[in-house]
C-alpha cells in the first residue's frame, strides 16, 4: 500500500489556487559593466581650449553670440591700440627728454672737460715761458681750468652708467689729473730757480696731457656724442605698431557699423560712433604730435647739434695749436720729426696740423650757421686765425734766425708787441659766443619737439578706455533687442 509523501508544508486551503512550482535557480555572479574591447585605447580627454572653441563655434551660430564676439574683438582692438600708443609715445617722449636734458648737456660737458684740460696745459706752458715772473693772470687761468675740469668730471660721473665705457674713462681722468698737477708744480719750482730740469718736467707733463689725458677726454666726448645720436635715433622714428593697430581698429569699427546698418537699417549706432571718434582722435593726435616732435628734434640736430659739434671741434683744434705753439719755444728744437725727407720741429708740425683743422672747422661752422647771429662770431674767429698764422710765422722766422727773445715776444707778448696769444684769445672768445648761440637754438628746437608729445600717453590711454566702453555699449544695445 502506497503512502503519501510527508511534508512540513500545510495543505492548501480549499478554494485557493496553488502557485506553480518554480525550479530551483543556481546563484549567478554580477555581470561587469560593458567597456571597451580588450586592447582598445580610451578616447583622449578633450582640452579646455578645444571645448572653448566648440562653445565659441556654437555661439557663433546665433546672432546674439556673434554680437558678443564682435563686441569683445572691437573692445580688445581699441584697448590694444590705446596701450601701444601710450607706450610708444611715452618711450619717444622720454628719449626726447634725454636729448634735451641728459645726453646733449653731457656731450657739451665732455667737450668742456677737453677744453679746460687743454687750456690749462696752454696756460701752464705760457707761464713757463715767462720764466720766474709768471703772471697772476696766467696762474689764475690755469687754476680755473683745473677746477672746471674737476667739476665737469664730477657731473659726467654722476650721469654715467656704472662700469660703462664713459665711467672707465672718467675714472682714468680722475687718476691722471692730480699726477699732471704734480708735474706742473715741479716744473714751476725748478723754473723759478732757473734749473733746466723745469723744462723736462713741463715736457713730461705735456706728454701726459697729450698722450693720455686729452685722448681720454676726446674719447669721452666721442662716446657721449654717440649716446646723443642714439637718443635721437630712439626719439624720431614713427610709432608704426600703434599706427597699424589704429588703422585696424578703425577698419573693424567701420565694418561693425556697416554690418549693423545692413541688418537693422539704422544709419548710426551711438556707441560704435563714439568708439570710432575716440580712436580717430587718438590716431590723429599720435600722427600730428609725433610729426611735430620729429620736426623739432630734426631741426635741433641740423641747426643745433651739428653746429655745436663743429664748433667744439674747432675750439679743440685752436687749443691744440696754442699748446703746440708754446711748446715749440719750450723744447727749442729738442724734439723733431721727419717730414718730406727733412727733420722739422715736432711741435711746429703739430701746430700746422691743428691750424688746418681749425680752418676746416670754421669753414664748416660758417656753412651751418643759419642766421647773422651765428655767422658773425665765426667770421671774427676766421679773421683772428689768419692774423694768428701771420704772427706765428714771424715768430718762427725770428727763432730760426737765432733771435729767441724776439720769437718769445711774438708768442707770449711784450710791451709794444702784438703776440699770437691775443689772436688765440680772440678765436676762443668768438667760438664761445657762437657756441652759446647754437646751444640756445638747440634748446628751443629740442624743447618744442619734446613738448609736442606732452599729454599724449595719458590722453591715448584714457580715450582708448572710453572707446572700448563705447564699443561695448553699442553692441550691448543691439543685444538688448534679443531679450
Amino acid at each position: 500500500m502506497t503512502q503519501p509523501p510527508r511534508s512540513s508544508a500545510a495543505p492548501p486551503a480549499p478554494g485557493v489556487p496553488t502557485p506553480p512550482t518554480v525550479p530551483p535557480q543556481q546563484p549567478s555572479l554580477a555581470r561587469p559593466a560593458p567597456g571597451p574591447a580588450p586592447g582598445a585605447l580610451a578616447p583622449p580627454r578633450r582640452t579646455a581650449f578645444a571645448e572653448g572653441v566648440d562653445q565659441l563655434r556654437a555661439a557663433a551660430t546665433t546672432e546674439p553670440g556673434r554680437l558678443r564676439i564682435i563686441g569683445a574683438v572691437l573692445a580688445l582692438l581699441v584697448v590694444a591700440f590705446g596701450a601701444v600708443s601710450a607706450w610708444q609715445a611715452n618711450d619717444r617722449a622720454a628719449a626726447a627728454d634725454d636729448v634735451l636734458n641728459n645726453s646733449q648737456p653731457l656731450s657739451s660737458a665732455a667737450a668742456d672737460i677737453y677744453r679746460s684740460l687743454a687750456d690749462a696745459n696752454t696756460a701752464a706752458s705760457s707761464g713757463f715761458l715767462a720764466g720766474g715772473q709768471e703772471t697772476k693772470a696766467s696762474r689764475e687761468r690755469y687754476e680755473k681750468d683745473i677746477r672746471t675740469a674737476a667739476e665737469k668730471l664730477v657731473l659726467a660721473a654722476s650721469n654715467s652708467e656704472q662700469n660703462s665705457r664713459s665711467a672707465r674713462t672718467i675714472a682714468k681722468l680722475n687718476r691722471l689729473l692730480p699726477e699732471y698737477k704734480g708735474l706742473i708744480e715741479r716744473a714751476r719750482a725748478n723754473n723759478r730757480q732757473g734749473y733746466p730740469l723745469g723744462g723736462a718736467y713741463l715736457r713730461y707733463a705735456n706728454d701726459t696731457m697729450q698722450t693720455e689725458m686729452l685722448p681720454a677726454a676726446e674719447d669721452l666726448y666721442t662716446t657721449e656724442n654717440e649716446r646723443l645720436r642714439g637718443d635721437y635715433a630712439h626719439a624720431t622714428p614713427y610709432p608704426w605698431a600703434a599706427i597699424v593697430l589704429g588703422l585696424l581698429a578703425l577698419a573693424s569699427l567701420a565694418w561693425a557699423q556697416h554690418r549693423s546698418y545692413a541688418r537693422t537699417n539704422r544709419v548710426l549706432n551711438h556707441g560704435l560712433v563714439a568708439a570710432t571718434a575716440a580712436t580717430t582722435v587718438v590716431l590723429l593726435w599720435l600722427l600730428v604730435g609725433h610729426s611735430v616732435a620729429r620736426a623739432g628734434l630734426n631741426d635741433s640736430y641740423d641747426h643745433g647739434v651739428r653746429s655745436l659739434n663743429v664748433l667744439h671741434d674747432a675750439r679743440i683744434a685752436s687749443l691744440k695749436a696754442r699748446g703746440n705753439e708754446n711748446l715749440t719755444l719750450v723744447s727749442r728744437g729738442a724734439e723733431t720729426v721727419e717730414v718730406g725727407g727733412e727733420f722739422k720741429d715736432k711741435f711746429d708740425v703739430a701746430f700746422q696740423a691743428s691750424m688746418k683743422d681749425l680752418a676746416a672747422g670754421l669753414a664748416a661752422a660758417k656753412t651751418l650757421a643759419d642766421d647773422q647771429a651765428g655767422e658773425q662770431p665765426v667770421r671774427t674767429a676766421a679773421g683772428s686765425m689768419d692774423i694768428w698764422q701771420e704772427r706765428h710765422q714771424q715768430a718762427r722766422d725770428a727763432d730760426d734766425a737765432g733771435d729767441y727773445q724776439a720769437a718769445l715776444s711774438k708768442i707770449i707778448g711784450a710791451k709794444g708787441d702784438e703776440p699770437t696769444g691775443e689772436c688765440f684769445d680772440s678765436v676762443d672768445r668768438s667760438l664761445e659766443t657762437a657756441l652759446k648761440h647754437e646751444k640756445l637754438e638747440f634748446e628751443q628746437a629740442a624743447g618744442a619737439g619734446r613738448n609736442a608729445m606732452t599729454g599724449l600717453p595719458a590722453g591715448a590711454a584714457l580715450l582708448a578706455v572710453l572707446g572700448a566702453a563705447g564699443a561695448l555699449l553699442g553692441i550691448g544695445r543691439r543685444l538688448s533687442e534679443y531679450r
